[in-house]
């Protein structure tokens, strides 16, 4: 499987590398920089897989190596949403010992934490492999880790759902209640939204789909439907709009999404890649 992410300008992304070397290094590396305050050794280092999975945040990882030393030299083995197995070298580093040191834990963290996302992403994205539905992840993501944690499902095969607040309207189950139903919702948020943002409604019943239908919602949610209602859901909503998208979501697991993607929805919705995703174990060996 071909996978790959986009990842924002290093202008975006610098500053939270700078604030996660800061909360490790604090005032200084006591044992790094007792060691070689009086040599400024260079060595080389690789990294090693200790679990089978798909590597992720590699280009990430050399950036924190590079914030602190720009000399360091960093040269991924195995690409980026490309697989590796138990034992296999993934990257190689050179460079000042003390760089490599004092980024180690932080830089590795990261992949760890990215190429376990990709990792079980790609397990859901082979479920559906075959047919025209896409897998896209939600805003259930760490605080702090959102851009990276979604380019890492990205890099598993997956298509990112809004970023923020502020990519799209969704309207869920509470704003339904709070505006007093699904026409009033649309009619309100219609008039204040600036154009191209599109409007998507959570629905939970087919007499939802049929109102958000025909108040215009650009994309429709079906939310913790039974497999046969998404399939009278998905009838209804083609019989009157090939325009309009059709997401499903809720409680979307590894047996369960090949199911759902056979109604014939376009999107399916799931936190599971990111949320229920385990680490992939890396460590590094300075030579």
């Amino acid at each position: 499987m071909d996978n790959f992410g986009i990842l924002p300008p290093w202008l975006v992304i610098d500053k939270l590398l700078h604030d996660w070397l800061l909360e490790d290094v604090g005032r200084g590396d006591r044992t790094t920089q007792s060691l070689l305050y009086k040599d400024a050794k260079e060595g080389q280092a690789k990294w090693i897989a200790k679990a089978p999975g798909v590597v992720a945040g590699l280009p990430i990882a050399a950036r924190v190596f590079q914030i602190l030393n720009a000399k360091v030299g960093f040269e991924a083995i195995i690409l980026e949403g490309k697989e590796c197995e138990l034992g296999q070298t993934i990257a190689e580093i050179n460079g000042s010992l003390d760089a490599l040191l004092m980024c180690e834990r932080v830089a590795l963290n990261l992949a760890m934490r990215l190429s376990g996302i990709a990792t079980l992403t790609q397990k859901y994205v082979e479920q559906i492999a075959d047919l025209p539905a896409q897998l896209v992840d939600t805003r259930k993501t760490t605080p702090g880790l959102r851009l990276l944690e979604k380019y890492a499902t990205q890099v598993g095969g997956a298509t990112n759902h809004r970023m923020g607040l502020d990519d799209a309207v969704m309207i869920k189950d509470n704003h339904i209640v709070a505006a007093g139903g699904i026409k009033e919702a649309i009619a309100r948020i219609r008039k204040q939204i600036p154009y191209p943002l599109s409007i998507e409604v959570e629905t939970e019943s087919l007499d939802q789909v049929e109102e958000a239908l025909q108040h215009g919602a650009d994309i429709i949610m079906l939310d913790n439907m039974s497999l046969d209602s998404m399939h009278k859901a998905v009838e209804m909503i083609r019989l009157e709009s090939e325009r309009v998208k059709i997401e499903a979501s809720g409680n979307i697991t590894l047996d369960t999404i090949r199911a759902v993607a056979e109604t014939g929805v376009d999107y399916i919705s799931s936190s599971a890649p990111i949320t229920q995703s385990k680490w992939l174990d890396l460590s590094m060996k300075i030579k």
